[in-house]
């Protein structure tokens, strides 16, 4: 049986992973670490790529 076809691309960039949390190296005053949220900035955090037909090119 034939499996179903991916529409939709993903992100080169970040292979899908459009949203990350990465560690400072500081702790809160309760021990916990202090998080940064990063999102692609390719795929602007959906984790997919546009289709060449719809990115602007030109001037």
């Amino acid at each position: 049986m034939p499996q179903h076809a991916r529409t939709r691309r993903i992100c080169r960039d970040c292979d899908g992973f459009a949203a990350v949390a990465i560690t400072t190296g500081t702790r809160h005053a309760d021990g916990s670490r202090a998080t940064v949220r990063v999102t692609c900035p390719a795929c602007k955090g959906t984790g997919h790529a546009l289709p060449a037909v719809l990115v602007r090119a030109g001037r």
